[in-house]
């Protein structure tokens, strides 16, 4: 079984389409190999995706890769994820099933208190982060690399978080501004990011679409 590091935190119908959405992707990414798998849900909206089969390890490491895997007391030095829950100005508090810590010191993302790095890096709640474990967690580096490309583009984005990227699609073209964008980036189940193209201003496309999504929205400004 593997525990897949993208929580499933909204509920309703909203929840049975974006376990819908989970099982066709995990059906896209492990489809063509000889598995049977089923998806299910941790009692902390961890997604579970058990895979029997005679190319059942292949298909654990693609979802790992793919998604990230919670691990129970990862060993110092390695890479895990935990997802963003909660921030103040001492530093990040990531859930990978466990709390994990990362001082603001350890955050290593350039000036600034906690709460206005994750702005500036458009770090929307749930979000997936990469960390190194240890006595005291830091970002990882692979992680850093990541945010500091989106600030380097040439064009900017708009993360969503609490929807699908087909919603977000959808969303995007009801507001009238399939033409404005690239792609839909998935960066978890339920986070999303916008990728714009040249001259769009990621703010003015934040104002334009959040009323129509309950999400939270942040723009990244190259």
């Amino acid at each position: 079984m593997v525990v897949l590091a993208s929580k499933v935190y909204v509920h309703g119908g909203a929840r049975e389409r974006a376990l819908d959405s989970l099982e066709s992707l995990v059906g896209n990414a492990i489809g063509d190999l000889d598995v049977q798998f089923e998806v299910g849900l941790r009692h902390d909206d961890f997604p579970t995706v058990t895979v029997e089969g005679p190319d059942a390890v292949v298909a654990r490491n693609l979802l790992r890769e793919e998604w990230g895997e919670i691990v129970p007391d990862p060993e110092p030095g390695t890479v895990a994820t935990g997802t963003l829950e909660s921030w103040d100005e001492d530093g990040f508090t990531l859930d990978a099933g466990d709390t994990v810590r990362i001082p603001a010191t350890e955050i290593d993302l350039g000036g600034g208190s906690p709460s206005q790095i994750r702005k500036r890096f458009g770090l929307v709640q749930h979000l997936p982060i990469r960390y190194e474990a240890g006595d005291t967690p830091r970002i990882a580096d692979v992680e850093r690399d990541r945010l500091y490309d989106w600030q380097r583009a040439e064009t900017g984005r708009v993360n969503v978080n609490s929807a699908t990227r087909a919603e977000v699609r959808a969303t995007v073209n009801r507001a009238g501004h399939a033409g404005d964008i690239i792609t839909v980036e998935r960066l978890g189940l339920l986070e999303q990011s916008i990728v714009c193209k040249p001259g769009t201003d990621p703010p003015g496309l934040l104002a334009s679409i959040g009323s129509y999504l309950d999400s939270e929205l942040l723009a990244v400004v190259p």
